[in-house]
């Protein structure tokens, strides 16, 4: 009988905590196998805005936006409840400066600073106005060769024109294309580039956002010691004297000398950990990688880990529309950044009237939804001004035919506001006086109800080219128009327990030897808080790179 097949370590899940950890060991010179259960590598990074929320990092200073650990600390402080996490949490604010910069210089990783992206809470001591997130530098995947199959592709809605991914400065010119003659010849410049890059390849090979990252990581995990195996599903854990040796994958074992590596990003599509796990009015509703069934946690716990339940919130919320896109398939649209803070916009609950901020970060919206003891479902109204400027979730800007969201019943539309309260269920005689209230009060650049546009951060998200107020102005062109909003996530927080190296622990605080976690499986160095862009990936590349440097015995720090 032959011996069994064998690296140094197996890591489960391709998104960016799984990669990283990856191709730090690989860097180190270690023989890694990634296992990843679809025929796609990326999970959610490659379908995300790839913010990495760094605290401390080099790069802000160059733009002069220095920052501190400090401060970052300070400002988490006020955040996060408890101490229980301290310790991890420290870990990633001690280390994500480090990480980065350990990962440009040894890996395809490459970040920059964003001079300007406020902090969710910009108000609070410590918080940044820019600098503190980085995002990945655009990634030409023709580096890839032929692994550019194997990247999972974003979104289609948001993408152009068969695959052109949009850079995120690039989204203001498409908006002003037709008024501003500097726009028009940048959009001319981009589409001409796109259609250079279509002759070649399936789609746009100017990757920007979270596609970017994953396509760095991938492209740093392109090395001879690397095995990288799509259309993996593993059966269990192997566990040998309380230690885990390794891996069951159809029927066969492979063993990990060093350790395995739980990367599967979390349980947003497991309906008994939802259950089990996440508030009941949240629904299903889910805006992760389809993938994301929960496997890491399994395999932990049935290896006598522990889920850690503490914190302030068990997901990272974001607001969902439901349709169906052109091909049949259903589909969910995350009302992150693209609508809700722009003029010309509200949120209403079942009753007709707004029970939020629209402006404030997705995740805080949804606590708001979760938090009424109404149906959670919320209603999103613009004026025919709004939606053609900005777009209404999966309804681009500019949309001349607007007939196919209409038939799906995705979009509704009157041409006044009592008959959109009619046609939504609403009581009109409220949802008239909701608008008549905000319009009156919009017209002059304020929300006494709300505080909308009172913070950089809701000022940013906001349309610079209204004024007083970025993020107020009366709804009044007829028609109106309405999609339905309900609670939904863009990953789980609640994970295993581990280390300030990543090393999942037992209930009693013990380790589990030859055991890793990173990414969403592990427990949320923030317990659930989301003070700003990209505080999943960044502790998931932090912790990625602990845990490889911790397996190659590099300088991850010991509990």
């Amino acid at each position: 009988m032959s011996d069994p097949e064998a690296h140094d370590v197996v890591v489960l899940g391709a998104g960016a905590g799984g990669m990283t950890a990856a191709a730090v060991a690989a860097a180190e010179g270690l023989d890694v196998l990634v296992l990843e259960k679809t025929p796609l590598v990326g999970g959610t990074t490659a379908l995300s805005g790839g913010m990495v929320w760094a605290p401390g990092n080099a790069k802000a200073a160059a733009i002069g936006r220095p920052d501190s650990v400090e401060a970052a600390r300070a400002y988490l402080a006020q955040l996060i409840p408890g101490t229980h996490n301290e310790a991890v949490r420290e870990a990633f604010l001690t280390h994500a400066a480090e990480a980065i910069a350990w990962l440009e210089a040894h890996t395809s990783v490459r970040l920059q600073p964003v001079p300007v992206y406020p902090d969710y809470d910009p108000d609070l001591p410590g918080a940044a106005l820019g600098g503190r997130v980085l995002e990945p530098v655009a990634f030409d995947a023709t580096r890839l060769g032929p692994a550019f199959a194997l990247l999972r592709p974003p979104l289609p809605e948001f993408t152009l024109f068969g695959g052109m991914m949009p850079a995120r400065p690039d989204i203001a010119h498409f908006r002003r294309v037709f008024r501003s003659f500097r726009s028009t010849l940048r959009v001319a410049r981009l589409l001409a580039r796109h259609a250079r890059e279509r002759l070649r390849a399936p789609r746009g090979t100017t990757l920007v956002l979270g596609n970017a990252l994953a396509a760095q990581l991938l492209h740093s995990l392109l090395r001879p010691n690397v095995t990288i195996r799509t259309g993996a599903t593993v059966a269990r854990l192997l566990a040998a004297d309380g230690a885990i040796i390794g891996v069951e994958v159809d029927g066969a074992p492979i063993l990990a000398r060093r350790g395995v590596v739980l990367a599967t990003a979390g349980f947003s599509h497991d309906p008994a950990l939802r259950a089990a796990l996440l508030p009941a009015a949240a629904g299903p509703g889910s805006a992760a990688n389809p993938a994301n069934a929960g496997d890491g946690l399994r395999f932990g716990i049935a290896a006598g880990a522990t889920i850690e339940t503490r914190g302030t919130g068990a997901a990272f919320w974001t607001p969902l529309s439901r349709f169906t896109r052109a091909d049949g398939s259903a589909a969910v649209f995350p009302h992150t950044v693209t609508d809700r803070a722009k003029p010309g916009i509200i949120a209403v609950d079942t009753t007709g009237r707004r029970f939020v901020n629209e402006a404030r970060s997705y995740h805080a919206f949804v606590q708001a939804m979760l938090a009424r003891k109404l149906p959670s479902r919320a209603w999103l109204i613009a004026d025919q001004r709004a939606l053609w400027r900005y777009g209404l979730g999966a309804i681009r800007p500019f949309a001349l035919r607007l007939s196919r969201w209409r038939r799906q019943s995705y979009l509704v539309s009157a041409p006044d506001i009592a008959g959109l309260a009619r046609a939504l269920g609403l009581d009109p005689v409220t949802l008239a006086e909701t608008i008549a209230r905000f319009n009156a009060n919009a017209a002059r650049g304020e929300d006494p109800d709300f505080d909308r546009g009172t913070d950089a951060y809701q000022r940013f998200m906001g349309d610079a080219e209204q004024v007083p107020n970025p993020c107020l102005r009366p709804l009044t062109l007829p028609p109106f128009h309405a999609i339905a909003l309900e609670p939904g996530d863009l990953g789980t927080a609640v994970g295993l327990a581990v280390d300030a190296s990543g090393c999942v622990l037992r209930a009693d605080g013990t380790k589990v030897p030859g055991l890793y976690a990173a990414g969403n499986d592990m427990n949320s160095v923030m317990n659930g808080a989301y003070p700003g862009p990209g505080i999943t990936l960044g502790p998931a590349l932090t912790f990625g790179w602990l845990v490889g440097r911790r397996l190659a015995g590099g300088a991850a720090p010991e509990p």
